[in-house]
């Protein structure tokens, strides 16, 4: 029983990772002229050498977050990872994560090594970013 609770608890934290390291993100509203989508990608505990590979669901590569001088069992923090306007089909945004290094094979994120994945809007001339909640 308290295996499946403690399960439970983390597919809810994880907020519904797919098996193969995809997340679909719904930005709070649509892009404005001037406006960026970007991803926040929250990084947990990873070994040393290990890399976040980021790819929208096609393949099509947005970043690599490769943590450095971060001690053994601490979490790396967050990365922001701006979006190409032509990556988000209406409000959506589909990534696929996996983790590599280590002369491990690729494989999709333990809910340990990447804590959250969110989409802010930030402007595309200042890099600030729209944290606010949508309502």
């Amino acid at each position: 029983m308290r295996i499946a609770a403690a399960t439970l608890f983390v597919v809810l934290t994880l907020q519904a990772y797919a098996a193969e390291g995809d997340k679909t993100l719904v930005l709070p509203r649509a892009l404005k002229a001037g406006e960026i989508a970007v991803i926040q990608v929250q990084v947990g505990s990873i070994a040393r050498g290990q890399e976040i590979h980021v790819t929208t669901a096609s393949g099509r590569e947005l970043g690599v977050i490769s943590p450095f001088g971060v001690r053994s069992g601490h979490e790396a923090g967050t990365y922001p990872i701006p979006i190409p306007a032509d990556a988000v089909v209406g409000q959506q945004l589909t990534v696929h994560l996996s983790v590599t290094g280590n002369g491990a094979e690729p494989h999709a994120p333990t809910p340990l090594q990447i804590r959250s994945v969110k989409v802010v809007i930030g402007s595309s001339s200042a890099g600030q970013t729209d944290n606010r909640e949508k309502k």
